[in-house]
């Protein structure tokens, strides 16, 4: 089975795509590194002005999630 590429999608609260400086966009092979590598820079993009992050497989969205506190 050839597995897709799964990365990040890092953005604003109202979705627009954002860089964060000294952050390289990455790709991982499987769901869980991908989670695994969010679980450990999450407060860094959070604190890089990063509010929400989206899962995407080859393109395809998985999940957004926010990195703010819930309120």
């Amino acid at each position: 089975m050839l597995s897709m590429p799964w990365s990040w999608r890092l953005q604003k609260g109202d979705g627009e795509t954002v860089t964060v400086p000294g952050v390289p966009e990455e790709t991982f092979t499987t769901q869980a590194d991908a989670e695994s590598w969010l679980g450990l820079n999450w407060r860094e993009l959070r604190d890089a002005g990063v509010e929400q992050v989206t899962l995407v497989e080859d393109g395809r969205t998985v999940y957004p999630m926010s990195l703010l506190d819930p309120e």
